[in-house]
């Protein structure tokens, strides 16, 4: 399945995690196993919006190619050609980084 045939659904986002730092900020190299995973990404595709009480569709704040801030647990993991993506509410995103 090719990334651009995944589509979310509802109030979904696709994330892609951007990479952990190989270094501290003091220099030193840091192994696989004492990385974190980074809690930022960049939007990949966006859902319709939430559906509301009143049958209506909420619009999404988030766009396409943004780079988020989102919470440690957010998102399903899913590798699709190879690369891995989260797949999470719009809820789980915290912020916007500009």
């Amino acid at each position: 399945m090719a990334k651009g045939n995944l589509r979310p659904i509802g109030d979904k986002v696709i994330v892609k995690r951007l990479e952990a730092d190989e270094r501290t900020a003091g220099g030193i190299l840091l192994p696989d196993s004492a990385k974190e995973k980074p809690k930022r990404g960049i939007i990949q595709s966006v859902g319709d919006g939430k559906m509301m009480e009143n049958g209506q569709r909420s619009k999404p704040q988030i766009h396409k190619n943004q780079e988020v801030l989102f919470t440690s647990y957010a998102g399903t993991e899913v590798k699709i050609n190879g690369e891995e993506l989260l797949i999470m509410e719009e809820a789980d995103i915290l912020g916007i980084l500009n």
